[in-house]
């Protein structure tokens, strides 16, 4: 199995950090080594952020309306805080376009002393590196980086940022990127019982290679969960509602409390984020939560480049040597009121399971089923416009990405003996079909 899209131990990653070492930003090796390399980037116009095929005068009226929401900037008046770790969602989800993922500049180093701030940018944030939570492995929570304290719009509000410096000392700290929201609704309206047979379909061929892996399941109505790094997040309206809370402060229909509870930093009547049943008018009184979850269902799929003789090439070594056994190409939904998600066979390669990645990329955090050395199968569509790879975003080079799959008890160690085995016109040629999704 393959883990592209988004870490060493996480203890390592702390030792890294005490001393000095730049870990978070790139890795790539030099242009001029020999051998296979990653081609990069890949250039043009983004191949994604739009809205599925077919959508009505209204329900396009929607999605504009949710994109413009998805792209605002939160002030203290709106929600944001008392501690957040970026004021929009845009920020952290805009790469190649908006709904994407973390972009070539870092937003949070701007987002740290806005309005105001007294924030001390953290040493795991740098204006080059990726936009990264930070969770405490003593407690598997995520810990905000950022206060409002400080700002003109919070005041009275004295609270401090977390003592990061001392928790990396102590190994406590993993990180996370933002995953890319394109094409989730296609993934959100696929039945359980597809996911199920496509896996089960190729059985025999991942046990061949050790690979073993299973779904993540809800404690409550027991079903596969499909969203965020351990896919332990039921739906989009879920998945928007914990990052709403999480990640900029602001409570809402589905997550009304607040997180930090000094009274001094509270400004607003809860929740900040709420229907409006006053309003005769839909579009302002749908929640922002609504609103966001609209973009992510709406967001068309990612389109691939146009594969020359190499990225061709490259999708049979893919599948030949089990890439393919873990980031399963295709899936198909199930009917939907719209017709760009209905019974739509779509190609995000993965089976959205969690597997065990081995002790060099556990976070030693726990998500439902998923343990902490396991994590969902990163879809790859997308891959080619991607900068960081893996779940804490430490590399932006893709053949490292590959390599970091393989470690003591990884599900991956198969499938990287036999990537290791091939010719570096092999490899390439895989790098360039990786590049082209």
């Amino acid at each position: 199995m393959t883990y592209f899209s988004t870490g060493a131990v996480a203890g390592t990653v702390v030792l890294a950090l005490s001393a000095g070492s730049a870990f978070s930003q790139s890795t790539r090796a030099p242009a001029s080594r020999g051998g296979p390399q990653d081609p990069g980037v890949r250039g043009g116009a983004a191949a994604a952020g739009g809205p599925i095929a077919g959508l009505d005068a209204q329900s396009t009226e929607f999605f504009e309306t949710a994109l413009e929401t998805f792209q605002e900037v939160e002030e203290v008046a709106d929600g944001l805080g008392p501690r957040f770790n970026l004021d929009s969602c845009a920020g952290c989800h805009s790469q190649p376009a908006i709904g994407g993922t973390s972009p070539a500049v870092n937003p949070q180093i701007a987002a740290a002393n806005a309005n105001g701030a007294v924030n001390k940018i953290p040493k795991f944030i740098t204006e080059n590196g990726p936009v990264r939570e930070a969770r405490f492995i003593s407690d598997g929570a995520v810990h905000n980086l950022f206060t409002i304290t400080g700002r003109a719009d919070a005041p009275g509000c004295t609270i401090t940022q977390p003592d990061f410096d001392g928790e990396l000392a102590n190994g406590n700290v993993i990180f996370r990127i933002p995953t890319p929201l394109f094409g989730l609704g296609l993934v959100e309206n696929t039945p359980d019982q597809n996911l199920i047979d496509d896996a089960a379909a190729i059985a025999d061929k991942r046990s061949a290679l050790g690979i073993t892996g299973h779904f993540n399941y809800t404690g409550n109505d027991d079903t596969i969960t499909r969203f965020g790094w351990k896919a332990q997040n039921k739906s989009l309206m879920i998945f928007a509602g914990e990052a709403y809370n999480v990640e900029m402060g602001v409570t809402n229909e589905l997550f009304p409390n607040e997180r930090e509870y000094e009274s001094n930093c509270q400004y607003n009547t809860l929740t900040e984020d709420a229907t409006d049943i006053s309003s005769s008018q839909t579009l302002t009184s749908v929640p922002d939560v609504t609103l966001f979850t609209t973009f992510m269902r709406l967001l068309a799929a990612p389109s691939t480049s146009a594969a020359g003789s190499s990225a061709m090439r490259g999708k049979q070594v893919f599948n030949n040597v089990g890439c393919n056994l873990c980031h399963i190409e295709g899936h198909t939904t199930a009917p939907s009121g719209f017709a760009g998600l209905s019974q739509v066979t779509y190609s995000p390669f993965s089976d959205f399971q969690v597997h065990n990645m081995g002790v060099g990329l556990q976070d030693q955090i726990t998500q439902g089923a998923a343990k902490g050395n396991e994590f969902r199968t990163a879809p790859l569509w997308g891959l080619g416009q991607r900068i960081f790879f893996l779940h804490d975003g430490r590399t932006d080079d893709l053949l490292q990405a590959i390599l970091e799959h393989g470690s003591e008890g990884s599900d991956a160690n198969g499938v990287i003996a036999n990537f290791q085995a091939l010719s570096p016109n092999q490899k390439q040629d895989l790098l360039n079909f990786l590049r082209s999704l």
